[in-house]
């Protein structure tokens, strides 16, 4: 990868469609694509200002490509930093690619993925942090998505870091500054206002810190483990949250032999539920590995909702008692998640029966998949398993795992540098610590980077971007 080259590639994504828009971006992206483009008004775009529109035509040689409309975007004023150019073709398949082969021939090269943000980053543009936004924003298919990438994109979450290093900085300073002075025994930073310092950066790491499991939520989902015996109306349940007939519902037990699962979003964050076999005692070889695997599923779940059928249980003391048991095993086995019961088919039970039922389950939520009722509430009890509180009052939140590794490592820093203070250790000792926590926030932002720390990054994003 040669920053000094003139990069192409299409912007849009790949396939036929009413336009597509190619772009260009490097020293000679103007002078490149002036060549090869002829203006309605016969202008030459090396003489046109920055961040205007010209209708023409793009040609090889005499060979029209396409009627286009072209771009300019000039240093430093560019997405990339660089001079760029978007050319707005007609979607064609056919004309996307000859015009892209056409710059290839004419110097240009082709982008690798993510090329185009990683010149903004090595050209000031945007910080590693920023840029790594741009990539979730791409990615965001719901509004929790879309809001924490924006706010990281606008610098949010990078303000406040490059805040705390600065004033961190400012005091390895002065620590450092007492080192050249160590024989006249000075002392340029104030140990107690240090401290103070420290614990506000421990006090803001930790909030970010935690932040990362609601962010780990909105970014890959909430999965949700349905299970239950046979025929309690587990895929049922999954066809109406899903509000499709995703999984096979049949009355005969047993009908779901592998574990099913889909996506949707609730209140903008996304839930990941999981249809799974019917537990129960079986010799079938096959529904068995299904039951196995829904105790795999179940073990990496977030939420469990275990159903139980309601018309089963009415009037049968013997069923009612082992429903309670198997809830309790569930309940033991999985007590660091959270389990609700779902009394299900209350439809075909009167008021009163409906009322001892929530009696033996406490905290449960009645409802019947079939007739679609109590299914609302449903959903707003798994909505409050997670903090929308934070995303509503627009706080910072940790959705990036490097980041989040970043922070762990910083907080480790701060504390021993707490332990240095309060032992009384040397200021060489103190700076040593010090520029460690540095080096894990300036991590974030792209302060201190590596070419494998780049690669790594960056080979996630598509062409184009």
């Amino acid at each position: 990868m040669n920053p000094t080259d003139t990069i192409v590639a299409l912007a849009t994504p790949s396939g036929a469609g009413a336009i597509a828009v190619i772009r260009l971006s490097g020293i000679h992206s103007i002078s490149i694509a002036s060549e090869q483009f002829e203006s309605v008004s016969g202008k030459k775009l090396e003489k046109q200002k920055s961040h205007t529109l010209h209708l023409g035509f793009i040609k090889d040689g005499k060979n029209t490509l396409d009627q286009v409309l072209v771009s300019i975007f000039k240093n430093p004023h560019s997405y990339t930093g660089e001079d760029v150019i978007e050319i707005s073709c007609h979607g064609s398949q056919y004309i996307q690619q000859e015009i892209i082969q056409l710059f290839l021939r004419k110097g240009c090269r082709m982008a690798t993925p993510g090329e185009f943000t990683m010149r903004a980053f090595l050209n000031g543009k945007m910080d590693l942090s920023q840029a790594e936004a741009v990539a979730d924003l791409i990615a965001s298919d719901n509004a929790s998505n879309h809001q924490v990438a924006m706010q990281q994109m606008r610098g949010g979450f990078s303000n406040k870091i490059k805040e705390l290093r600065q004033q961190l900085l400012n005091f390895a300073s002065l620590i450092e500054l007492e080192l050249d002075f160590s024989e006249e025994d000075v002392e340029f930073a104030n140990r107690d206002e240090f401290r103070k310092l420290l614990n506000e950066l421990e006090e803001v790491l930790k909030k970010l810190i935690d932040s990362f499991s609601l962010g780990n939520v909105i970014k890959t989902g909430v999965p949700v483990a349905i299970i239950g015996e046979p025929n309690v109306g587990k895929s049922t349940l999954l066809n109406v949250l899903l509000n499709e007939e995703r999984a096979l519902v049949s009355d005969i037990a047993g009908t779901t032999r592998d574990t099913i699962e889909d996506e949707i979003v609730i209140g903008g964050i996304s839930f990941r539920f999981i249809d799974t076999a019917g537990i129960r005692e079986t010799e079938d070889i096959i529904e068995g590995m299904g039951i196995q695997r829904t105790y795999e599923k179940t073990d990496k779940a977030q939420v469990i909702l275990y159903l139980v059928s309601g018309d089963e249980l009415s009037g049968n003391s013997e069923k009612l008692a082992e429903a309670k048991t198997a809830l309790q095993k569930i309940t033991d086995r999985y007590n660091e998640k959270s389990v609700i019961t779902v009394i299900n088919k209350v439809d075909k039970l009167c008021s009163e029966t409906t009322k001892d039922l929530h009696t033996h389950f406490p905290n449960s939520v009645l409802l019947s998949a079939k007739e679609k009722i109590g299914v609302e509430q449903l959903e707003k009890l798994l909505l409050s398993f997670v903090e929308t509180g934070k995303l509503r009052n627009n706080e910072t939140i940790v959705t990036n795992s490097r980041h989040y590794d970043s922070l762990l490592n910083a907080l480790s820093e701060i504390k021993k540098v707490q332990h240095g203070l309060d032992d009384e250790l040397s200021g060489d000792l103190l700076s040593l610590d010090i520029r460690r926590a540095l080096f894990y926030f300036g991590e974030i932002t792209g302060e201190i980077t590596t070419d494998e720390l780049l690669g790594n990054i960056f080979a996630n994003f598509c062409i184009g971007k």
